[in-house]
């Protein structure tokens, strides 16, 4: 079950590597609003992932790198495990599609993420044909 987890965490952090170059400037300062702040799995504890101090919300320490979890602040994108810059937001049907240029501990990776905004909750989709994807609560 660890294992699983960790992959669910992982690919949260990384996603699918997409090859395809979009300029940085594009879309990403308009399409980011909704994505600001705190985010974890729908049905977990807010509390038992992040801390909040003032306006600061971090993840809790020791942090839980298997923490189905994310935060947005400006143009990055945090997760446990990995540091994102958010290069691009772009429509796509009823989603949107992020590349992201991510780094942990061990290495770089351009990442692609489709995700939708929704009722005040994200909606994380692993491919174009994923019909209902994952929801993520606000947690700040």
């Amino acid at each position: 079950m660890g294992v699983a987890r960790f992959v669910g965490a992982a690919l949260l952090g990384l996603g699918i590597a997409s090859s395809a170059g979009v300029p940085a400037a594009r879309a990403v300062d308009a399409g980011l609003s909704g994505y600001q702040g705190a985010w974890l799995l729908e049905g977990r504890d807010c509390a038992e992932v992040f801390s909040s101090k003032g306006k600061a919300t971090a993840f809790k320490k020791p942090v839980d790198i298997f923490a189905p979890a994310f935060m947005v602040s400006g143009k990055r994108l945090r997760t446990p495990m990995a540091s994102c810059q958010i290069m691009s937001v772009r429509p796509a049907k009823d989603r949107q599609i992020l590349l992201l240029d991510c780094a942990n501990s061990v290495a770089g990776n351009e990442v692609r993420i489709l995700m939708a905004p929704s009722n005040g909750a994200l909606r994380r989709y692993y491919s174009d044909q994923d019909p209902t994807g994952v929801a993520y609560q606000r947690c700040s």
